[in-house]
């Protein structure tokens, strides 16, 4: 049998319950297991209305949905099984409509080389 102090008992319950609402506000790891930029190229190339621009993978959503933006405030958007769409109207240029898998065949999607 241990001895406890008078009060320890107390006071390691209190400890305890510190600990768990301090652990309850920690992100869940699980949740961040995988790097959500993995699956996506960093840049893909695309000419759009007889210039080309470079789209930089901005970010990516919960629902996987990676946003992609080029300067002159233009963007799209892509998923791992969707095609490629242009935000805000444009016409999507060389892009537009593609699969990561066709953009990756195409020479168009560039990662980077570990």
């Amino acid at each position: 049998m241990v001895y406890l102090p008078p009060g320890a008992t107390t006071s390691f319950l209190k400890l305890l319950i510190a600990v768990s609402c301090w652990a309850s506000f920690l992100p869940n790891r699980a949740a961040y297991a995988k790097d959500p930029f993995a699956d996506f190229p960093v840049v893909i190339g695309c000419e759009v209305k007889g210039t080309y621009h470079a789209f930089y993978l901005s970010r990516v959503t919960k629902d996987g949905t990676a946003t992609y933006t080029a300067s002159d405030r233009i963007a799209g958007t892509i998923t791992l099984d969707g095609k490629a769409k242009a935000i805000g109207g444009l016409e999507g240029g060389t892009c537009g409509g593609k699969t990561l898998e066709e953009l990756r065949a195409s020479g168009q999607a560039h990662d980077l080389k570990s």
